[in-house]
């Protein structure tokens, strides 16, 4: 018997994925970059055994039993096999694997980025993989690539037909950029209308948009995003990430049906973070969107608490703070000065509109959790808390 156990971040991109040019190998229309989070605010953990008494193969997420049929489970686990060693002894045996999220599931926050990345990085691990896997991944989840590293990570579209090429890279790790942070508003933590592959067949299938963005747009500003995280320039970031989810989004509403991820207190945290940028005279945040309406806020460290008071003036909650506030630890939450209010007009929605707060930073890839606690599974295949 082999057990394993890892944990894998969630990844935010800033030039978004959007788009396959083949649905069953997962091939993006045009490269992306986004960061990989820290694992101490949100990961999947995933625990594999492997056993010559296991009867047949089974798979738990959130403590739920899923098919093992499905194709990109199957998927990602031939590939990992077909470079396993022959010899190895456990390599034919049935396998359990028990997945869980410590953050809401297809919500529009990456949940399957981070549990493919888990799932094939426990793989490698399990057989002894060593060397490239994100193109592995990719097979799981397109944007789950990305999570196989840590800090700030391209995704490459590839050229080859066969997708061999498709892959990702590092450009920078997480200490690259100290100051950065993120503050992710959740709108809506329940499962979305869409999910992301659905909606991106769509998109690709009707959009008249989407070409160009792939094509003409995403290009110029993958090379410039590129140098603004190397420079730490947090301007044109700032710019860049906040055009390229509205042109994302641009798109869904040009596909037929149109889709919209987006609900109104989505819109007006966007209009805030302008209002905010216009007060403070140049680019302090930055929003973006994936496939959810719930916001993530890129920002420095220095602008948290600023920002926030004004966050938390125009969203008031009615939740107390230990379960509205979640992850890293905080600058004093302070109200909002009465002047700020008055030169920006502001005025406070009703309570509740954000369900809770999650203040987080760029992270390092995935790891082996050494701890036999931390397994989710027992000796026999079965969940712990089955």
């Amino acid at each position: 018997m082999k057990m394993i156990t890892c944990i894998a971040p969630i990844n935010m991109a800033v030039i978004k994925y959007w788009g396959k040019r083949d649905e069953e190998l997962i091939l993006p229309i045009n490269d992306s970059i986004s960061a990989s989070l820290s694992t101490d605010v949100m990961c999947a953990k995933t625990t594999i055994v492997t056993s010559a008494l296991l009867k047949e193969n089974k798979f738990w997420l959130n403590g739920q039993e899923q098919s093992f049929d499905s194709p990109r489970l199957t998927n990602c686990l031939r590939a990992i096999k077909k470079r396993a060693d022959e010899k190895l002894p456990h390599l034919h045996w049935n396998i359990s694997i028990c997945s869980e999220n410590n953050f809401p599931t297809a919500a529009g926050l990456a949940s399957s980025a981070a549990g493919y990345a888990c799932l094939v990085y426990a793989l490698a691990q399990l057989y002894n993989i060593e060397g490239e896997i994100s193109n592995i991944a990719r097979q799981g989840s397109g944007s789950a690539c990305r999570s196989i590293y840590g800090g700030w990570v391209r995704w490459h579209k590839g050229n080859s037909p066969v997708g061999e090429d498709s892959l990702a890279k590092q450009i920078v790790p997480a200490d690259h950029w100290p100051e950065m942070r993120l503050l992710v508003l959740v709108v809506n933590d329940t499962k979305k209308k869409y999910s992301s592959a659905k909606g991106m067949a769509i998109t690709t299938l009707t959009s008249s948009l989407i070409k160009y963005r792939a094509n003409e747009i995403v290009p110029r500003r993958i090379e410039a995003m590129e140098q603004a995280i190397l420079n730490k320039n947090f301007q044109s970031f700032a710019e860049l990430t906040m055009k390229d989810s509205n042109s994302m989004h641009a798109c869904c509403l040009d596909s037929f049906p149109p889709i919209a991820y987006m609900n109104e207190v989505s819109h007006s945290i966007i209009q805030l973070v302008h209002l905010y940028n216009d007060y403070k005279k140049e680019l302090t945040v930055a929003y973006t969107v994936d496939a959810g309406p719930n916001t993530c806020i890129y920002l420095l460290e220095s602008e948290v608490e600023d920002f926030l008071s004004i966050v938390n003036f125009v969203f008031p909650n009615n939740v107390d703070d230990n379960e509205y506030y979640r992850g890293l630890k905080l600058p004093s939450i302070r109200p909002l000065d009465e002047s700020i209010v008055k030169d920006l007009n502001l005025s406070a929605n009703k309570e509740g509109l954000l369900k809770y707060i999650i203040y987080t930073k760029v992270g390092e890839g995935p790891r082996v959790l050494d701890d036999s606690k931390e397994h989710l599974l027992q000796d026999d295949g079965l969940p712990k808390h089955f």
